[in-house]
Formats: C-alpha cells, sequence, structure tokens
C-alpha cells in the first residue's frame, strides 16, 4: 500500500515507502486465528468422525479412532438405503418432509397473525395475554406433555401426525410471535393509517401492507421451524404409534433395535443421510437467517 507524498510526509514516512504493520499486531493476529481454527476441529471433530464412520467396515469403527478410515466402504450406505424392515428409507424421508413443511406452513401463518396483532390490534387483555404468552417460553416442553398426551387421547389423534402438527397452526410457539411482533413494530404506523384512509381493515392491510414487508422475519421462523421439527425426536416417539407415519428419527431407532449393536456402520450412514436436508437447507437460506435476525431481533 502506498501513500500520496504530502500524506507520507505530512506523517513523517518517506514518500513511496510501504506502510508496514507492526510486528505485534501480525503476530496477534496470527495467533487468534490459530487458536479459532483449533477451537472449530474440535467442534467439527464429531461431524468429521461421523461422516468417517460411515464408511468404514464394522470391525474398524471401535478400533479407529481416526475420522479418516483404514478401508473404505460404501455397504453401509446400500444396507442404509434399504430402509428398516417394511419401511424404505424414502417413505421415512417423505414421513419427516411432511411433517416439517406443515409445521413451517403452520407456524408463519398463524405467528403473523398473532403477532400483528399484538403489535397494531387493541384489544382487552392484550398485555396479560402478551406476558402470559412469553412466559411460555421458559415452561418447558416435559411439564405439558402428559395434559397434552390426555388431550389428543381424548380427541383421537394418538398415532396419527396431527398432535405434531395441529398446535403449530394455533400460534404456540411463543419465540416466533414475539421475532415478528418486534420487526412489525419496526414498520411505520404510518402505512397503517394510510390503508385505513383507503378502507382497509385490519385483514387487508395485513395482508396487502404488513405481510410483505415482513419477509427477514418470515424467512427466518421457516427456517428455525424446519430445522427443529426435522431434528425433533421425543414427541414423535411419543405420539407416532403407526410404522407407517415413523420419521427418519424414529427409523434410526429402530434401526438400532432390529440389527443389534453390532452394524454401527449403517446406522452412521442412515445417520449422514439424515442431517443432509438440514445442512443443505442452512447452507440455502443462511443469508437469509442472518439478514432475518439482524431486523428483526433488534427492532422495537
Amino acid at each position: 500500500m502506498t501513500v500520496s507524498t504530502e500524506t507520507a510526509l505530512a506523517i513523517g514516512i518517506p514518500p513511496g515507502r510501504p506502510r508496514r504493520r507492526p510486528a505485534q499486531k501480525t503476530v496477534g493476529s496470527v495467533v487468534w486465528h490459530v487458536v479459532c481454527i483449533v477451537l472449530l476441529a474440535g467442534l467439527l471433530y464429531p461431524v468429521f468422525w461421523l461422516l468417517g464412520s460411515s464408511f468404514k467396515p464394522g470391525t474398524e469403527i471401535l478400533a479407529n479412532a481416526s475420522p479418516i478410515p483404514w478401508e473404505w466402504t460404501f455397504d453401509n450406505y446400500a444396507v442404509a438405503m434399504q430402509g428398516v424392515g417394511p419401511l424404505s428409507l424414502w417413505q421415512l424421508f417423505a414421513n419427516s418432509m411432511s411433517i416439517s413443511i406443515l409445521t413451517v406452513v403452520g407456524n408463519v401463518f398463524s405467528c403473523a397473525l398473532a403477532a400483528f396483532a399484538f403489535a397494531r390490534l387493541k384489544f382487552r387483555g392484550r398485555g396479560f395475554l402478551f406476558g402470559f404468552m412469553i412466559m411460555t417460553i421458559m415452561l418447558p416442553m416435559h411439564v405439558v406433555l402428559i395434559p397434552q398426551f390426555i388431550i389428543f387421547n381424548n380427541l383421537g389423534m394418538i398415532g396419527t401426525i396431527l398432535p405434531l402438527v395441529l398446535p403449530k397452526f394455533l400460534a404456540t410457539e411463543a419465540f416466533f410471535v414475539f421475532l415478528m411482533m418486534q420487526f412489525i413494530r419496526g414498520i411505520p404506523r404510518e402505512l397503517d393509517e394510510a390503508a385505513l384512509i383507503d378502507g382497509a381493515g385490519p385483514f387487508r392491510t395485513f395482508g396487502s401492507i404488513i405481510l410483505p414487508l415482513m419477509r427477514p422475519s418470515l424467512v427466518t421462523t421457516t427456517i428455525f421451524s424446519f430445522i427443529w421439527s426435522w431434528d425433533d425426536f421425543f414427541p414423535q416417539l411419543i405420539y407416532l404409534q403407526d410404522p407407517s407415519t415413523y420419521t427418519l428419527q424414529l427409523g434410526l431407532r429402530l434401526f438400532v433395535d432390529q440389527t443389534s449393536a453390532s452394524s454401527f456402520g449403517p446406522m452412521f450412514a442412515m445417520s449422514v443421510l439424515a442431517i443432509l436436508p438440514v445442512v443443505i437447507f442452512f447452507a440455502v437460506f443462511q443469508r437469509y437467517l442472518v439478514d432475518g435476525m439482524a431486523t428483526s431481533g433488534l427492532k422495537g
């Protein structure tokens, strides 16, 4: 990097000589990057080990602690592609995808409506309902599991995907409601007033004015809803009783139970296949996730 003659003379540097960074800053920067790389390698080691173990023979998995196989084999993926018993891998994948998509649609639709109501509409008990909704974030899922199971059992929904999907259409995810409400509060109220002057009601204002401007928060809700639903296991274990409705996560459990502890290789191969959609989904929408969190969580 060179500087002009006037600037160089003003700061006491001979003209034309490149400015050098102090050696202390250079060493500090190198040390910082090395530490970050070491920490990253430690965090990603289980992922690399899982990926490498999916290509190892069964006799090598416990003997070789390195993520790099001594002997490469693709038989584990061939067994994993066959599925579990009568359930094929594609059926398990389709069940997981259907539940995740319905979860995304339900959360985006219902939480957007609830957020608009809390942010823009005035009704009796709004403060109490909002505070009660925020308190549900701190409530563990296991506390309400038994009452929810009793309700769904009385409604005859146990054994179907309805207990996993139906609550998402009732704005039960307080985190997403709060996220969208914070974003709506950052939208100028003059737009609502202009729509009201033109004769638009609350639903027209929401659909034509607010909803198109909520794209960052909607994308954030979509990403988190898909990832959390896809990785979910315990509610699916409780509510899904028909093997034809099992997801990939339940298929992994059945795979281990059926083939015993000696088939680690196919189990790891199926695990890699199970996390691929999440990795691809996050890689595609990573930029939208960062933008959505930056524009949604800091407003209000």
